[in-house]
Formats: C-alpha cells, sequence, structure tokens
C-alpha cells in the first residue's frame, strides 16, 4: 500500500486519473479521526488530504467561509471565535468514541455530515455548504453551488456529498455558511424525570415560540458522568441568544412547564453540551457496542425499553428532543451481530434507521453498519455512485460491500 499526499488541487487529481487507468482504489483521509466510522475501507492505496489545508477566504461580513478539507476544524473554530461566529451545526468532536486518535477536519465532518446537539434547530452541515471543489471517480475535477449565500444555480449538489463518507467525490475545497456567536446561553434542567414522561416534555419546549436550541435527556447513571454530576434523571433544555432575550425566554418557559427548573449558567451548560455532542464522556469507556438511532421522538423510550430488556447492561441517552437515541450495549452480551438482529427488528416497527457507530473492524465488515436500505433505493444508491465512480476507486466498501 502506498500513501499520497498531494500538495494540491491538481495534484489530487491526476492521483485519481492514474488510479482510475490503473485500476487501484483509494482510503481518503484527512485528520484520520474517523477512520473507524462505517465499514472498514478495501482499498489498495491512501489519498492523504492532510496537505490540503487553510483557509482560503473568509468574510465576517458575508458570513461565508471557504477552506481547504485538511484544515483542522479546531483553527476553522478559532478564526471564527475572533469574529465572534460559529458554525451553527455544532461539528462534534468523536475522538474519544474512536479511541482519540487523529485530527478532526473540516473534510471529514462534511463527508460524514456530522452535527452535534444544537442540530434540532440548526440543521446538519448539509444545509450549510454552499459550495464546493473536488474531483470524481473518473479523475474530472469540478465543482458544486457556489460562494454565496443566495446562490441558486444548478443542481444542489452540496447535499448529496455531505454523508457521503468520500466515496463519490475527493472534496478538494468547502464553502461554508458562517452564523453570529449566541452572545450568552444557559440550560434548564429539571431532575427526576422518567424517559417516558421526559420525552413529551422536550417535544413540548421544542414546539414553543422560545427559540430552543437543545433538548436532551439523560438517565441517572449518564448524568452522574456529565458536568451536572447528579443522581437523579435529567432533562435539559438550552436557551441561546442575547442576555436579556435569553433571560425573559428562560422565566417564560420555566412557567409554561410549571414544573421546579434548575437554572444552569453560561460555562458549566457549555461544558455540558459538548459532552453531550461528544458522547463518550456519558458512556462506559470500555468493552462496549455503540449504536445510534434516529427515530420519531415519542418512540423512543419504548425502543430504549425493548432494546434493554433484550440486553442487560444496555446504557442510553437521548438526544435532538429523542429524536437520537444513544444506546451502548456491552460487547459480549450483545453477541456477534452487536446487537443488530435485534435492535434494526425493533426501530422497523418504530420507524427510522440505526447506524453502528463503534464496533470493532471484525463486527463491521459482516454486519451492516448503516441502515439496509429497500431495494428500489439500493437501486438508485448505486446508480449514483456509479455516475460519479464507475471504478468504485473512492473508499470502496465504506457505506455498503461492494460500493
Amino acid at each position: 500500500m502506498t500513501i499520497f499526499r498531494p500538495a494540491s488541487d491538481k495534484d489530487v487529481q491526476e492521483l485519481v486519473a492514474w488510479a482510475v487507468t490503473a485500476g487501484q482504489s483509494m482510503e481518503l483521509v484527512a485528520g484520520g479521526s474517523k477512520r473507524a466510522l462505517g465499514r472498514p475501507v478495501a482499498a489498495t492505496h491512501t489519498l492523504d488530504l492532510s496537505l490540503l489545508t487553510g483557509i482560503t477566504a473568509y468574510d465576517p461580513g458575508e458570513l461565508v467561509l471557504t477552506a481547504k478539507p485538511g484544515t483542522k476544524l479546531a483553527e476553522i473554530e478559532a478564526v471564527l471565535a475572533e469574529q465572534r461566529q460559529i458554525l451553527a451545526f455544532e461539528p462534534p468532536e468523536w475522538r474519544g468514541l474512536f479511541g482519540k486518535t487523529g485530527t478532526a477536519t473540516l473534510g471529514g465532518t462534511i463527508a460524514c455530515n456530522l452535527a452535534g446537539p444544537r442540530r434540532v434547530r440548526a440543521g446538519a452541515p448539509r444545509d450549510h455548504v454552499l459550495g464546493f471543489a473536488a474531483v470524481n471517480g473518473w479523475g474530472h475535477a469540478w465543482k458544486g453551488g457556489g460562494k454565496v449565500v443566495k446562490n441558486v444555480t444548478g443542481y444542489d449538489m452540496s447535499k448529496l456529498q455531505c454523508g457521503a463518507f468520500g466515496t463519490l467525490s475527493v472534496l478538494t475545497e468547502v464553502t461554508l455558511r458562517t452564523v453570529p456567536m449566541p452572545e450568552t446561553g444557559c440550560t434548564l434542567a429539571l431532575a427526576g424525570l422518567g424517559d417516558a414522561e421526559a420525552i413529551p416534555l422536550l417535544a413540548q419546549a421544542l414546539n414553543t415560540p422560545y427559540e430552543v436550541s437543545a433538548a436532551a435527556h439523560l438517565p441517572s447513571r449518564i448524568v452522574a458522568r456529565s458536568a451536572l454530576g447528579w443522581d437523579k434523571p435529567a432533562t435539559l433544555l438550552r436557551l441561546e441568544g442575547h442576555e436579556p432575550s435569553v433571560n425573559d425566554r428562560a422565566q417564560r418557559l420555566a412557567a409554561l412547564l410549571n414544573r421546579t427548573v434548575t437554572r444552569i449558567e453560561p460555562q458549566r451548560s457549555s461544558s455540558l453540551w459538548r459532552e453531550i455532542g461528544q458522547v463518550s464522556p456519558l458512556l462506559p469507556p470500555t468493552g462496549r457496542v455503540i449504536w445510534r438511532l434516529c427515530s420519531t421522538p415519542s418512540a423512543a423510550p419504548g425502543l430504549a425499553a425493548r432494546i434493554g430488556a433484550d440486553f442487560p447492561g444496555t446504557e442510553a441517552f437521548y438526544d435532538w428532543g429523542g429524536g437520537v437515541l444513544w444506546l451502548s450495549l456491552d460487547t459480549t452480551t450483545a453477541g456477534p451481530d452487536g446487537g443488530a438482529e435485534t435492535i434494526r427488528a425493533a426501530i422497523q416497527t418504530a420507524g427510522g434507521h440505526a447506524t453502528l457507530i463503534v464496533a470493532p473492524a471484525s463486527m463491521r465488515e459482516t454486519v451492516p453498519v448503516f441502515e439496509p436500505e429497500p431495494a428500489p433505493l439500493a437501486a438508485l444508491s448505486r446508480r449514483v455512485k456509479d455516475s460519479f465512480d464507475p471504478h468504485h476507486i473512492l473508499n470502496p466498501g465504506r457505506l455498503l460491500e461492494g460500493l
């Protein structure tokens, strides 16, 4: 296996064109922090994009930033912070889930379409990518979108590339919309609610006009590991914005909920939501298989109870108002398929999809990591793959065997 480190967009194009001609395949890597997310890649070479780095354009007044794929997220966030701006989708730091290896980069975050707790209101990366430059599996350089917020030219290819896990094109530049940093924020916390009582309350809060920017529920064993450190379940609602507005909305929301509410102030609140986004601080550290289930929030407590009954020792918590259920199963109890048969049967009944996030490579090779697609959708996915990468040289097998 050869590791190629292109230093320019032209180098990327030439290397991919060579791979097409030579019948070679490539694993795409930038910071390497998410190599264990998805199926193991069956490639003959590595295309290391870590030299394609740097912010190439940033206009704070227009809320637009352009950067290379190998640019560290920490660098981007530091530059934005100087102008009191952020990435609205709150990209999560998942290094802890995968052994604290590598560095989180822009390219990996966009390719995997990863968002943190604010996604429930702000959306995912695909909702904030304005444009990009890339090289497809034909070895052709191409572009999608533009560098202005009001760009409406052509098809919205940005959404197709986000979440493709590098199987359609090699991103060489990405343009993002930024947003002003909230002046302040706080978290309203309610103690002692059971799962079945907490999730409807989160839904109620999210449907108020009080602009809740994140909503989560942590059972007692989970919250004990958090910055909150309570010995009771915690139901959490985050409010952000200008201080007078946050204070007013906090008072009104607390009155509407008509329950005892503890207000968590900015610094502790930020630490708490950082942990929720990172996931790993809240779950047992070793010997676990971790799943992420996306379903209708109202179905989430039932899903957790059903799966917990089948797999003793399961731990779970809820993000996105219950729209995401994080499950941690003991590897031995889960069995050779990591609990896939049981979990996918449960999610099929409730509606939604399940993704195997953390598991040994041997398990991820044999168990579908992503929710199996119905035949018509699978056929469409294959046609899209064949259109962008007809020789299947880009991250082969990352999403599905043979793709």
